[in-house]
């Protein structure tokens, strides 16, 4: 099953939102990166992954800056690199799966693109994310309780957030992807 929901959907197209940025949002597993590297070369446009932005930056994975910096510290780096990507133009982007939680970030991504949510069950979520150990915040105790609790406190905020939302339960990114382009174009 298919979900797409659109919030606004031809006001926000026909405003061409400052450089056609496209920039997905979701959490952890829920395809952003895969669907995100597809989208951009369906849409001749440039990929970026917030998370791997930081990582090329500072030299270190994410799970090292958590270790040192702990959350607090990654999010301050998480808002200054959205504050940089979210100013170039004609990109898809990936967003990390806790960026929506500062407010600043939400205006950033509202702001300057087209907000796409992916959105996936806590159970394909689980699946997808199980033998990732670069995951900062599922290596705790129970992954799938942390995903449910992960899922509960920021999908209010990603549907708020979000343009389009579409459901990637089980589907292959190419499918996803062609989704998303058609939406696109009805809008």
């Amino acid at each position: 099953m298919i979900l797409l929901f659109f919030h606004s959907v031809a006001p926000m197209i026909s405003q061409a939102k400052p450089a056609g940025n496209i920039f997905l949002i979701g959490l952890m597993g829920a395809g952003k990166s895969t669907i995100g590297q597809k989208l951009a070369q369906t849409l001749g446009k440039e990929f970026r992954d917030s998370d791997g932005e930081i990582e090329k930056k500072t030299g270190v994975g994410i799970e090292v800056i958590f270790d040192i910096e702990g959350e607090d510290g990654f999010r301050r780096r998480e808002t200054t690199m959205l504050r940089e990507l979210t100013q170039m133009q004609g990109i898809v982007m990936a967003t990390g799966g806790g960026a929506v939680l500062a407010e600043e970030n939400q205006q950033l991504l509202r702001d300057n693109g087209f907000v796409i949510y992916l959105q996936a069950s806590v159970e394909h979520l689980a699946n997808r994310t199980r033998n990732d150990r670069r995951r900062p915040l599922l290596q705790s105790g129970d992954s799938f309780k942390t995903l449910s609790e992960l899922l509960a406190g920021r999908g209010p905020i990603y549907l708020a957030l979000a343009d389009l939302v579409v459901n990637t339960d089980g589907r292959r990114a190419g499918h996803v992807v062609k989704e998303i382009s058609q939406a696109l174009e009805q809008a």
